[in-house]
């Protein structure tokens, strides 16, 4: 229980992160000095990203997950939560078109 709870906090410090890095550069208009904290962050997700490499928290919450007798996951954190909700597996080339042809014709 104690396993699955740190994984799901593992989950959302994660999810803080990615939301951070990619929406951080508006809290620097607001606030110069985040930039001191946005930037590194931000290399950090570009470098993982781009490179191919493995962020620590996704084995780290895969680890927690296992201890707590649930599965982890193959892959990245971005490719197992982001991806799905930007490109659910109902979502369709047909689909897409078709909703891009009524939003024209409106």
């Amino acid at each position: 229980m104690l396993y699955g709870f740190l994984a799901d906090v593992v989950l959302v410090i994660h999810l803080g992160f990615v939301v951070f890095v990619v929406a951080g550069a508006f809290l620097i208009l607001r606030w110069p000095r985040t930039a001191w904290f946005q930037l590194p962050a931000a290399l950090w997700g570009v470098l993982v990203e781009w490179s191919g490499w493995t962020c620590p928290l996704t084995p780290l919450e895969n680890w927690l997950r296992t201890q707590a007798g649930a599965a982890g996951y193959p892959g990245g954190f971005v490719e197992h939560y982001l991806v799905p909700m930007l490109y659910p597996a109902t979502l369709t080339r047909t689909l897409v078109f078709a909703r891009t042809a009524a939003s024209r014709r409106s």
